[in-house]
């Protein structure tokens, strides 16, 4: 699975506050993830967050890009 750092993935459940939503903040054999709801941080085995994610929004770099010339 390509997930890469600042993607958003949704998760089948939600956390306690309510959200499904969870920004990537690092990667490897470990994921450490924040909750768009409410800011917590967790830290999930790679195996056990890929088995929850019901799908992955890509990060896009469009601020740098100067496509006018």
């Amino acid at each position: 699975m390509d997930i890469r750092l600042g993607d958003i993935l949704t998760m089948k459940k939600p956390h306690p506050c309510g959200e499904k939503r969870w920004k990537v903040l690092r990667t490897g054999a470990d994921f450490r993830l924040k909750c768009l709801g409410c800011g917590h941080e967790v830290m999930l085995p790679r195996f056990k967050a890929e088995k929850n994610i019901r799908g992955v929004s890509h990060a896009e770099n469009i601020s740098t890009d100067s496509s006018g010339s």
